[in-house]
């Protein structure tokens, strides 16, 4: 057994630090050991005691009998790594460490956390500040968490791994108190060596996981993490995400435009959108979206059937999952038929969406009938049923009758509870049917398990030969000018509009004539970036004005700055085309190329997204920036939105393409990058780069 299989599975665990007192943090690892059935050996390590409830107590690590496949360290953080050393000097497979005062504390607690590392040698490590990890699916209990002291602990395909502790037990008791199964809960907490990326990897590979949840708080190891989550997309397991921290309220201010649109969370997304990650958007749905993907039911469309015996809840859940994008079409002459042939009288409302079967509630052969009849019409791709009154006086009537019908058919079939009836919740939980108290729960599983449907991972970049080095006149540091960062740019394939660099009035005049009838002028300085802010921009300027517009121009800008500017960029004026953002983001996760629509508003709309950059010499390719593309709210402006003429798609794909090149080539020697805007002209005419930024580190000692 590997020492990760150890820790999962130990058949042997010493408690280092045990008390005899279960009703202490310390005593509660061997109470629950116990209670929950573990059926391997079990070795307290305590020098004040002989025995902790009828187990021999040994006192100190070197004296156990054997060296244990797993040791959970309870003891407080300067003694531990003693007990680390130790136990990795006797051959321990790993150790769980929940003591605190590491590097959540500071500096000097990192300091003790990296001694730590070093204590354990080649032994593996969870925590520290941990609170452990729970294997339900064999019984094995490695934990202090007060959420174990619950009877009926139940085992089921959802595997979750925390970086936080309280979360994991908090997750685990509701879980527990709707019928919801988990295989695996692991606490990774500090994670000074086993981190996210180990356990998916793991989970990716145990027979009781169908689904991953994820509680994120940050990806100390991005590259690991991508290979984790594309083995466990690959296996089939779908992997759902809940990242905390997602205010980009401490982005850093930069040169460009890029930073403020691209914060940390949004490159979570685009990792998450690469890895074929669902991101849950609030933490109920950590628990809501692993629920509905681990019945294993797949979701063939959006049409869904709504079977109520309450108007109301039934109107709420259409109307979130309309919202969602999922249609409600009413029953068909034949479906109709069948359902009116069910129940007689003029109760029900059977020729729409909610069906609205009055009597159901009180009737199981009624709700069967009816159930069997939506399931087997080849219009409905799932079903919502509405448990309403009788979910509080007689859970099991409505529960049972569903769980007898879900032979019937692998379609999705969930359940919305519209009363108070956690008893109600519990039973359908136990059944395997996913229940859910908001119709917002409804819409998100269902919309996560279109996500989850099988369509193959993401496409990945392509491997391609190394991208080629950075030209050598390329300055040397620090921030360019517009015109030399438009430069940079056309040096791998990227064309800028035409223009001219002009020091004079007269010069402007003579550049604006060779350029107009009507010019752009500019501000050009390495030191100001947002030149509109200062006055440095002036837009269709007739050729014959630029001289005295260029004067002015001046004076705006020395009244804002205190320094009188004495370079100016003449422009060719481009309209009737699109305008598109193009940055380059980097930040720990790696970097990533930022698309949206441009021009002076960019930061105003934010419609943007993130394609990240491959790593290993792989290059993106045509078909990933398309669709980052099309992923756009504002992609109809670039496809003939209303009658307009198609942008220069193709063109456009081949300039981002080329940035990315860009990016790749000069690594860590580009700082920031962006193009605001890109000019997309009409189908065939291109594109061109209107203005940029880049900013240039010096080259790194190899």
């Amino acid at each position: 057994m590997s020492a990760l299989e150890k820790l999962l599975r130990p058949r042997s665990v010493a408690v280092v630090g045990a008390s005899a007192d279960p009703a202490k943090t310390s005593g509660r690892p061997v109470a629950y050991l116990r209670k929950h059935g573990f059926q391997g050996a079990i070795y307290p390590v305590n020098p004040k005691a002989s025995e902790i409830d009828g187990l021999a107590c040994y006192p100190d690590v070197r004296s156990l009998p054997q060296a244990p496949d797993v040791a959970i360290v309870l003891l407080g953080a300067d003694r531990t790594q003693q007990a680390v050393r130790e136990l990795a000097d006797i051959g321990a497979g790993a150790a769980i460490v929940l003591a605190s005062g590491y590097s959540e504390t500071g500096e000097a607690g990192a300091r003790r956390q990296r001694e730590l590392r070093e204590a354990a040698g080649a032994m593996r490590i969870l925590g520290p500040n941990t609170i452990g990890l729970v294997n339900l699916t064999d019984r094995i209990v490695l934990s202090a968490s007060g959420a174990l002291e619950m009877d009926g602990l139940v085992s089921g395909g959802i595997g979750l791994v925390s970086q936080s502790g309280g979360i994991l037990g908090a997750l685990l008791s509701r879980a527990t108190a709707r019928g919801i199964g988990f295989s695996k809960l692991i606490s990774t907490s500090n994670e000074v060596d086993l981190d996210l990326a180990d356990f998916v990897d793991a989970l990716a590979d145990d027979p009781a996981t169908r689904v991953i949840a994820l509680y994120v708080e940050s990806i100390r190891n991005p590259r690991t993490f991508r290979a984790a989550a594309r083995k466990a997309a690959r296996a089939g397991k779908p992997v759902v995400a809940f990242k905390i921290g997602r205010s980009d309220s401490g982005a850093q201010a930069a040169a460009s435009h890029t930073g403020a649109l691209a914060g940390a969370d949004a490159m979570y997304g685009a990792l998450f959108e690469e890895t074929g990650i669902i991101r849950a958007q609030t933490f109920s749905d950590l628990l809501d979206i692993p629920l509905a993907l681990a019945s294993g039911r797949p979701l063939g469309g959006r049409r869904v059937a709504i079977l109520t015996s309450t108007g109301g809840a039934g109107t709420l859940v259409a109307d979130s999952l309309g919202v969602a994008g999922f249609a409600l079409p009413a029953p068909d002459a034949r479906c109709g038929a069948a359902l009116r042939a069910l129940q007689t009288g003029d109760h029900a409302a059977l020729d729409r969406n909610p069906i609205d079967v009055t009597l159901a509630g009180l009737q199981p052969e009624l709700l069967r009938g009816a159930i069997r009849i939506v399931q087997e019409s080849d219009q409905y791709d799932a079903m919502v049923v509405i448990v309403g009154s009788s979910g509080v006086a007689r859970p099991e009537l409505m529960a049972g009758a569903l769980k007898d019908t879900l032979a019937l058919s692998d379609k999705p079939l969930l359940a919305y509870i519209s009363p108070h009836a956690p008893q109600a919740a519990e039973t359908l939980g136990r059944y395997g049917i996913p229940a859910f108290h908001t119709p917002e729960s409804v819409s998100a599983a269902l919309s996560a398990m279109w996500q989850a449907r099988p369509r193959g991972l993401p496409a990945q970049a392509e491997a391609v030969a190394p991208a080629p080095r950075a030209p050598v006149d390329c300055p040397g540091q620090g921030q360019l000018n517009e015109a030399q960062a438009k430069a940079l740019f056309a040096r791998f394939g990227i064309p800028g509009v035409r223009e001219i660099v002009v020091h004079t009035e007269e010069q402007a005049a003579e550049a604006a004539r060779q350029l107009g009838p009507r010019v752009v002028l500019k501000l050009l300085s390495s030191e100001i970036t947002h030149k509109s802010d200062v006055g440095g921009v002036a837009v269709g300027v007739p050729a014959e004005h630029v001289a005295a517009r260029l004067r002015r121009m001046a004076d705006d800008v020395q009244r804002h700055t205190g320094r009188r500017p004495d370079a100016f960029l003449v422009q060719e004026m481009v309209t009737g085309a699109a305008e598109v953002i193009v940055g380059l983001r980097k930040d720990p996760l790696g970097a990533a190329i930022l698309l949206g629509m441009g021009g002076v508003v960019a930061e105003l709309i934010r419609d943007t997204t993130l394609l990240l950059l491959p790593e290993d010499g792989a290059a993106l390719t045509p078909a990933q920036v398309e669709a980052a593309l099309r992923r756009l709210k504002t992609w109809p402006l670039l496809d003939g939105y209303r009658g307009r003429e198609r942008a220069d798609v193709p063109a456009l794909v081949e300039a981002v393409l080329a940035f990315a090149r860009m990016a790749q080539a000069l690594q860590d020697r580009l700082a920031e990058a962006e193009i605001n805007p890109l000019f997309v002209r009409r189908m065939g005419q291109g594109v061109c780069a209107a203005d940029g930024v880049a900013v240039l580190d010096h080259p790194r000692a190899p």
